[in-house]
């Protein structure tokens, strides 16, 4: 018979579990490092005798973000998505929303419900005709409104007063009424090129109250410089239009211009004394136009610097044209003269014409330069 001490060691032997060789690690899912843990409160232990069951460990709350769009850092990026409709489940901490080459029709007046953050919204390249008068009620602080290249046939309405920035060219705009632009007091650029519209679609007052420093309406269907616009303005580009002619007081409101675009347009003749009310003008284009001379009054321009008058009917170049005759009356000189594609030949300009520049190779004569 067997000591007591021996059978009870061999009663626990008995008990051992049989071994087995280990089965490799498996990772079941990302959340079942959780359910792993070393007894640190992560892991749920069954109690049989008290009927408990293991609670069920849910992962933390992923962010909102529409269905195929990406959602970053607040920036929410739904482009080319062939969208027809604004998504649902924007965040609403959202700063940037890009819903820019989809299919968008419409805007309806709770599409930008609860996005009170948004600064910036880009709606270039849809198909948008109709706005919601109250479509941009909810989105008090944005700043930049980008919407070229959709089907609109007017400004909306209701912008928000925060607005600083509006790029609306490439529309089917043809008329701004009085007051479209009320309440924008913090407007600071608008770019409206590439609509069908005339002169006789500004309405006065349609720029009223606006403190612009950048108008760009290249592209429409001018026959003059409009009427009223904004006497703040440091730029405005009318390019590609079918203005004819710079009459005397057509510049008379824009004392502040630095850069002056009418190229591409079919002016003849700039009347003498237009440009002196434009005395701190730096920038002027008059390229592909139909003038036969160089404008009147240039010399008298102290801050000009640029001037471009390439392919136009200029045949002949005073000493004069450029230059004041008095030395130190020119502020600062210029640094580039483009009169390529006229019918004048570079040789024939006398070297004097050019006494107020600052480098020869700033004079543009095409393959040759004086």
């Amino acid at each position: 018979m067997l000591p007591h001490s021996s059978l009870f060691l061999l009663l626990c032997v008995a008990h051992l579990p049989a071994p087995s060789p280990a089965l490799p690690f498996e990772q079941r899912g990302f959340w079942d490092f959780g359910l792993d843990g070393d007894g640190g409160g992560m892991m749920m232990m069954r109690d049989e005798e008290e009927g408990s069951a293991i609670e069920e460990l849910l992962p933390p709350e992923l962010p909102i973000c529409p269905f195929g769009c990406q959602c970053e850092r607040r920036v929410v990026q739904c482009s080319d998505l062939g969208l027809t409709a604004v998504p649902k489940g924007i965040p609403a901490d959202t700063k940037l929303l890009d819903l820019q080459n989809n299919r968008i029709t419409e805007l309806k007046e709770n599409d930008f419900k609860g996005l009170t953050n948004l600064y910036a919204l880009s709606l270039v390249n849809n198909k948008i005709s109709k706005v919601h008068p109250r479509a941009f009620v909810p989105l008090r602080y944005m700043q930049k409104l980008y919407f070229s290249r959709n089907l609109l046939t007017e400004v909306p309405k209701n912008l928000p007063p925060s607005l600083v920035e509006l790029r609306i060219h490439e529309n089917r705009i043809k008329k701004v009424a009085e007051g479209t632009f009320s309440g924008l007091g913090s407007m600071n650029c608008i770019e409206m090129g590439g609509n069908p519209i005339q002169n006789s679609g500004f309405e006065p007052g349609a720029f009223k109250g606006l403190k612009l420093n950048y108008l760009r309406i290249s592209e429409a269907k001018l026959t003059g410089v409009p009427k009223d616009l904004p006497d703040s303005l440091h730029e405005l580009h009318l390019d590609h239009n079918q203005i004819q002619a710079i009459e005397l007081e057509d510049l008379k409101r824009y004392k502040h211009l630095y850069r002056l675009g009418l190229g591409s347009n079919h002016i003849r003749m700039i009347e003498n004394g237009s440009l002196a009310f434009v005395p701190n003008l730096r920038e002027l284009h008059l390229d592909n136009n139909r003038l036969n001379r160089i404008p009147r009054g240039l010399p008298d321009m102290k801050y000009l610097q640029v001037v471009y008058l390439h392919s136009n009917n200029i045949s002949q170049v005073s000493i004069n044209d450029f230059c004041p005759l008095g030395f130190g009356m020119k502020k600062t000189f210029y640094n580039g003269i483009s009169l390529f594609g006229n019918p004048v030949n570079y040789w024939e300009v006398q070297p004097a014409t050019f006494r107020c520049i600052s480098d020869r190779l700033a004079i543009q004569f095409g393959n040759n330069k004086k």
